[in-house]
């Protein structure tokens, strides 16, 4: 269930602003995102895998209060992380 370390460092330089950078919130929405991702196929395989289902909502709250965070500061780079992602908001 967790992300291995080649799809994560993968994540993290498609979403890097420089060199380096794991802590831009692009880079721990997209990892966020990749975790949501797949705890919604687990849980559609088992549906009764309730501890999981509390962590995908932590998950998506973390996710929710960076989107946030990002919007209120930059405008352009929330728009621009939220169309490569692919997130309905």
């Amino acid at each position: 269930m967790a992300i291995s370390k080649e799809k994560k460092t993968e994540i993290i330089k498609q979403y890097a602003r420089k060199e380096g950078d794991t802590g831009s919130p692009e880079v721990q929405i997209a990892v966020l995102t990749y975790d949501i991702n797949s705890l919604n196929d687990h849980l559609k395989v088992n549906k009764k895998d309730h501890h999981s289902y509390v962590g995908l909502l932590k998950k998506i709250g973390h996710r929710r209060n960076l989107l946030k965070y990002l919007r209120d500061n930059d405008v352009q780079r929330y728009r621009e992380l939220i169309q490569s992602l692919g997130l309905r908001r």
